[in-house]
């Protein structure tokens, strides 16, 4: 049997690495981190031109209808570039929330709209975060008020799918009665904000999956895409510090040579095929709407998740002093590697998530 992916997927995927090598350079990257840009707004539009953001989206929403398998590898890229784009926000999470649980005219006002670029998405569906949590967003008689604390692509988003107590609503944030305030965050290439609604219309996500069963399902898909990009930036990283290793010399010979970096390095290699085996899984299993997804992306979340931070961590080591200065690309990987595993919960939350899933297999 082949595990892998097809030669037509891995095609689509090597197109999307040489455009993110050809627009998503540091310089781009570094834009976007000093604040000068919300996001890199060439990349994000390559990235729907290209159909490769709208893999998952049916072609009746305007979407490129491929599906989960390639859109998984197209996460791997901006993983590996750290592509400064709404990507989560929009498309794992805001688009799919409206496929599986909006009703066909929501269906209809907003897939299009997000497919085609015209409007970034966002959406807070809760994580077991507790200061997340709190205080609550309450939906009745068509209105929302209350705080969405922590946002991402907050202050960009024209449209939010929020979790109100049980219930998924959809905001359109040009409404009145939305005000955001820009939230300060280790990596600001990915931006978030605090949303605040006083009486603010909105709409319940009407069809589909509902309430909790929704927003656990959304979490899940995000989770095997994130882990996608974090198997990305682990393997970058990885790349990098072993170019520098055969570059730099010490005493007469490249570090790469000494026993200690070897280690090192051999360590985040097999930390990230771990990680690697856990994200195909967890593809295979949100490609098949399998009902080991929660299982499967619990394990990929951990896995993809504990695979970036160690890599991150260790080639800021293995650069030595130079990797702790901010002209070197070392911190733009730290700093996602820290972002990606708080977006939908932490590493702590998911591992409880893990674990109650293998209970409930052994049962």
């Amino acid at each position: 049997m082949n595990f892998d992916f097809s030669d037509d997927q891995r095609l689509l995927q090597e197109e999307v690495r040489k455009m993110l090598a050809d627009t998503c350079t540091s310089a781009e990257i570094r834009r976007v981190l000093d604040g000068k840009a919300t996001h890199a707004e060439t990349v994000w539009r390559n990235l729907i031109d290209m159909g490769a953001a709208t893999a998952a989206i049916p072609e009746s929403y305007g979407g490129a209808g491929l599906g989960y398998l390639e859109l998984c590898l197209v996460a791997e890229e901006a993983g590996r570039h750290l592509a400064p784009a709404p990507l989560s926000s929009s498309i794992y999470l805001a688009a799919e929330a409206l496929l599986k649980g909006g009703s066909e005219a929501q269906k209809q006002q907003w897939l299009p709209r997000i497919a085609r670029g015209e409007l970034i998405a966002t959406a807070a569906l809760g994580s077991g975060e507790t200061y997340l949590a709190t205080p609550p967003l309450t939906f009745a008689d068509g209105t929302l008020t209350g705080r969405a604390a922590v946002v991402a692509d907050g202050m960009i988003a024209g449209l939010a799918i929020l979790r109100a107590g049980d219930q998924l609503v959809l905001v359109d944030l040009e409404s009145p009665g939305v005000t955001r305030k820009p939230l300060t965050s280790l990596d600001p290439t990915r931006p978030h904000a605090e949303l605040n609604f006083s009486a603010t219309p909105a709409e319940l996500l009407r069809d589909g999956l509902q309430g909790p069963a929704l927003a656990a399902r959304v979490l899940d898909g995000a989770a095997v895409l994130l882990a996608f990009e974090q198997v990305g930036g682990a393997a970058r990283i990885l790349d990098i510090s072993r170019d520098y290793a055969l570059e730099r010399k010490a005493f007469g010979r490249q570090i790469g040579g000494f026993q200690a970096l070897k280690h090192k390095m051999a360590d985040i290699y097999t930390r990230n095929e771990l990680a690697r085996v856990h994200a195909y899984y967890g593809a295979w299993a949100l490609a098949a709407d399998a009902p080991e997804l929660p299982l499967a992306a619990a394990a990929a979340r951990v896995a993809a998740t504990t695979a970036y931070k160690h890599a991150a961590e260790e080639g800021i080591e293995i650069h030595g002093g130079i990797g702790f200065t901010w002209e070197m690309d070392c911190h733009l990987y730290l700093r996602r590697s820290r972002h990606l595993g708080q977006l939908i919960g932490s590493e702590h939350a998911w591992r409880d998530r893990l674990a109650h899933e293998l209970i409930k297999e052994t049962a």
